[in-house]
């Protein structure tokens, strides 16, 4: 595993991080498998957030003993002192530390988000004087919204910025030109953009021709993290062919995908709606026989979609979601139809 300095912070960091949304998927012992199997592989950076449910609380179980020899970093989505406030102190209690390497500002989209962190009252209030008591010790930011990005890393307050960066959705190189002239750290989030990027070793050779910006991949078994460090320990070669597949992804993706962050979720009415919109990716991947099984749940949740907006306010991309939802339930019922008509026909 190689180390490199993670912009003017001074924390020195793997090559290769560790998201830490997958982990809620996993009971609390397994979770802290993975994550000291991270550890024992080399991996330092570990990336959460409050809201990542206990994703926190499984960090702090399995890296406590080894807290020095790590850098955390966490979010707060709270634009008010207050709010900023209290998930700061949830944070160092779930992460059993009385420090955070690096404090992101979660999901700074619109300047409306800025403006109420930076007004009276605002987040900004409460990390300046955190990072003055030593709570934190480096401030960053994360955003969707590659604009608001670029604007997020002029205004100088930040020392790092976290965006989506995968080959699918390469955009930010824009922005990680204008951070490596102002000496940030990059971090990419999302290197598989979501899930739909189903080749690891594809990813990860996009993503390092690319070394400055540290991916942080999730990882939901020991097996994972061994798989994505096996892809750092090899010489990085990006072939004709390899750029071709590239292109293919984009192609069948096109714009317009769910890349399973799960802000939208939960739905007040109880549609599954990660899983229901991921449909057409799990169609393509499996026998119709087979999607229709895999999906009957997520996808006959779908019914109970009344278009009342509030997954497309929470949608970090502006997906039109009640939208995708129905065309995603049009191809399982074709698909489902299509099945039982033969079965039909033989009795």
């Amino acid at each position: 595993m190689n180390y490199l300095i993670l912009g003017k912070t001074g924390l020195r960091v793997s090559e290769v991080g560790f998201g830490g949304i997958p982990i809620i998927r996993l009971q609390t012992d397994e979770a802290v498998a993975v994550l000291r199997r991270a550890f024992e592989r080399g991996i330092t950076f570990y990336d959460t957030a409050n809201a990542y449910h206990d994703s926190e609380d499984k960090i702090g179980r399995a890296l406590g003993g080894v807290r020095e020899q790590v850098v955390i970093a966490t979010k707060t989505t709270r634009r008010d002192a207050a709010g900023a406030a209290e998930h700061l102190e949830n944070s160092l209690r779930m992460l059993r530390t009385d420090y955070i390497d690096l404090y992101q500002l979660h999901q700074v989209a619109q300047p409306q988000d800025w403006d109420a962190i930076t007004g009276p009252g605002g987040a900004l209030e409460t990390v300046v004087k955190a990072r003055e008591q030593g709570k934190i010790r480096h401030l960053g930011v994360t955003s969707h919204n590659l604009a608001m990005a670029v604007r997020l890393a002029n205004t100088g307050v930040f020392e790092t910025v976290q965006f989506p960066f995968n080959f699918i959705e390469p955009e930010a190189r824009e922005l990680h030109e204008v951070a490596r002239g102002l000496g940030l750290g990059i971090i990419a989030m999302k290197p598989f953009a979501g899930g739909v990027i189903d080749n690891a070793a594809l990813a990860f050779k996009f993503l390092r021709q690319y070394p400055d910006a540290i991916p942080i991949p999730g990882y939901d078994s020991p097996a994972a993290v061994d798989q994505v460090v096996a892809l750092f320990e090899q010489p990085n070669e990006v072939t004709a062919a390899d750029l071709a597949l590239m292109d293919k992804y984009r192609a069948e993706l096109g714009r317009q995908f769910c890349r399973r962050c799960e802000y939208c979720q939960p739905c007040p009415n109880g549609v599954m709606i990660t899983p229901a919109m991921g449909y057409p990716i799990v169609a393509q991947r499996m026998s119709p026989a087979v999607a229709v099984n895999f999906s009957r749940l997520p996808m006959e949740s779908v019914a109970k979609c009344e278009e009342c907006g509030t997954c497309i306010e929470r949608c970090p991309y502006e997906l039109p979601i009640p939208e995708i939802l129905k065309r995603n339930y049009d191809l399982f019922e074709r698909q489902r139809h299509a099945l039982a008509a033969p079965a039909k026909e033989e009795q």
